[in-house]
């Protein structure tokens, strides 16, 4: 198969998830969530393509996953209050001015890391996640890099770095684990991912790693990985 055939058959699956039933294995786990009781709107980008001429490290196993198929991740900054130096998909609240989640989706994805939205095409959003510790109901808007553009930091009072994350290096069994949470004498055992980066390895999870887990899982991509795997959490900073 050729990476054209591959590309298209990428995002043909994508965009067959958009639509879903709020209980799909997509986001299972977002069933056990808790909601709280005043939510307010906010959105993610998620946004998939070949985003550089540099492919990652290995052949996955799905055969729709070629080497420079990637995905767009930032990394907080180490001064924000809320999950600090965290890496995430670019997001954040819905403005009174958005016209939808998709519109606020492509809009913080613009003022983050400083891509192009006419060159997005997106395939439509996936059941909202409700997210109790930081009172927001998230969206994810599911899209694909059809002209893709440069991306960097726009402003380093809320990232660090902005990066493409090779899809196959993500589902090679290597690079995953789950990370444990223990906070108000409760455990939190989650899907994790370490990617390597130009900048250094970089620790993927919690709703980040949830969200991509689920969507690998539900598109038959995931490769067989070791669950027992405990990948430990670097300490908050003071």
């Amino acid at each position: 198969m050729t990476v054209e055939a591959q590309e298209l058959g990428a995002r043909a699956q994508l965009a067959a998830l958009p639509g879903a039933a709020a209980d799909d294995p997509i986001l299972a786990f977002a069933q056990r969530m808790p909601r709280a009781a005043t939510a307010r709107s906010a959105a993610v980008l998620m946004l998939f393509g070949v985003l550089d001429d540099r492919p990652g490290g290995r052949d996955a196993q799905a055969a729709a996953v070629s080497r420079d198929l990637d995905v767009l991740l930032l990394s907080r900054a180490e001064t924000l209050r809320a999950h600090p130096g965290q890496v995430a998909f670019p997001g954040g609240r819905v403005d009174p001015d958005d016209a939808d989640v998709v519109a606020a989706a492509l809009r913080e994805g613009e003022e983050e890391t400083g891509l192009d939205p006419s060159g997005v095409e997106v395939l439509g959003t996936l059941p909202a996640i409700p997210l109790e510790h930081s009172g927001h109901l998230v969206t994810p808007v599911l899209a694909w890099w059809r002209h893709p553009s440069p991306v960097a930091v726009v402003d380093e009072a809320e990232s660090a770095d902005v990066f493409r994350a090779p899809v196959a290096d993500l589902l090679d069994p290597a690079n995953r684990g789950v990370t444990v949470l223990r906070r108000d004498a409760q455990t939190f055992r989650g899907p994790a991912f370490l990617l390597p980066t130009a900048r250094g390895e970089r620790l993927v999870w919690g709703f980040t790693a949830m969200i991509l887990d689920g969507l690998f899982t539900r598109l038959g991509w995931t490769e067989s990985w070791d669950e027992r795997r405990e990948i430990p959490l670097a300490p908050p900073p003071r």
